[in-house]
């Protein structure tokens, strides 16, 4: 039974906290907010990319996750842990793209404003709020990217804890001295 919880059912269970984590998130926005910005994404092309390239990064750390936190033979399988630290490293970008898109969408709402007409405040809201969903998109986006490998490292320990494997990193720092061949460890 051990055995099933170490190597099947605890792997699992981690890899789905960073997709409840991000539902948890969405949920937790004001549904006027939530359905304002669901509205605003229809014609939001920069938001289209934003999500749709994260949701693809996503799902490969997430099958990435899952696999590093299975137990090998003698500890986790560390083949994953390169593509997940470059795919992780994906979602700096993500708020960039966001800031891409607000600025964009800043530009076209001054540029529809000429010097002859008198837009009222509502009709600048209008046409400024899709500026801040491009925002939304880019750091929901990196949030739910850096979640995978922070839940590998997290989910190892835990896993080995609770396996009563050791811990393969040491608790105190090795001085050069002990380092040195001769030195003690």
């Amino acid at each position: 039974m051990r055995r099933l919880w170490i190597h099947h059912v605890l792997p699992t269970l981690f890899a789905v906290v960073p997709a409840l984590a991000g539902i948890l998130v969405f949920v937790a926005v004001p549904a006027d907010a939530r359905r304002d910005y669901l509205m605003r994404l229809e014609t939001s092309h920069i938001d289209w990319l934003i999500l749709g390239i994260g949701l693809v990064i996503f799902l490969a750390q997430t099958y990435l996750a899952w696999q590093a936190m299975k137990w090998a033979e003698t500890d986790f399988n560390t083949g994953p842990d390169k593509w997940l630290s470059h795919l992780s490293q994906a979602a700096e970008w993500f708020p960039l793209l966001g800031l891409i898109g607000t600025v964009a969408a800043i530009l076209q709402t001054f540029s529809s404003i000429t010097p002859t007409s008198t837009p009222t405040p509502q009709d600048i809201i209008r046409k400024y709020a899709p500026a801040i969903t491009a925002t939304g998109s880019g750091l929901f986006m990196a949030l739910l990217n850096i979640l995978p490998t922070w839940v590998v490292a997290m989910g190892r320990d835990l896993i080995r804890s609770l396996g009563g494997y050791p811990d393969p990193t040491p608790l105190v720092p090795l001085t050069p001295a002990e380092t040195e061949p001769g030195g003690q460890p």
